[in-house]
């Protein structure tokens, strides 16, 4: 079987830590959209919150986006059209704080923290899988479990 790029019902998304213009979560909403255009989304949704911060902090519409996507631009394309028709212009210092906070964003609240507990409890690694701290860990423990990897 041939691997096909925006078939997201047999491989995940990129990992939220990979950046694009500096960007994280960015290059996975992306291939969210390159699914669901296709109809190969599977479990995944784009415009969810995680990609809705990407979208609030450049101030860019999710169905604007989708359009754009839609004419089968690739990733640099992409960002250069978002970053021109931003209603929030960033400048670098900006949007490295924005990756620097995601990319460690833990709970905060007391119901995100008990939602990280029993994700970490109902996964095959169970409570023994010290190093998932953030939602970027449990992202990426989820995607790799769910396509069969072992934890």
């Amino acid at each position: 079987m041939a691997y096909d790029p925006y078939d997201l019902t047999q491989h995940p998304p990129r990992s939220p830590r990979v950046r694009l213009g500096g960007l994280v979560i960015l290059p996975r909403m992306l291939d969210k959209c390159r699914a669901t255009l296709v109809g190969k989304n599977g479990e995944y949704t784009y415009n969810c919150s995680l990609d809705k911060n990407v979208l609030d902090f450049l101030g860019v519409d999710a169905e604007s986006l989708k359009a754009q996507v839609a004419k089968g631009l690739g990733d640099g394309e992409i960002l250069a059209w978002m970053l021109a028709n931003a209603k929030t212009p960033r400048l670098a210092h900006e949007i490295a704080a924005f990756s620097a906070y995601h990319e460690q964003r833990a709970p905060s609240a007391v119901g995100g923290r008990a939602r990280l507990s029993e994700y970490q409890s109902s996964t095959p690694a169970g409570a023994k899988r010290e190093d998932i701290a953030g939602w970027f860990d449990v992202l990426d423990l989820d995607d790799h479990q769910s396509f069969g990897g072992k934890v």
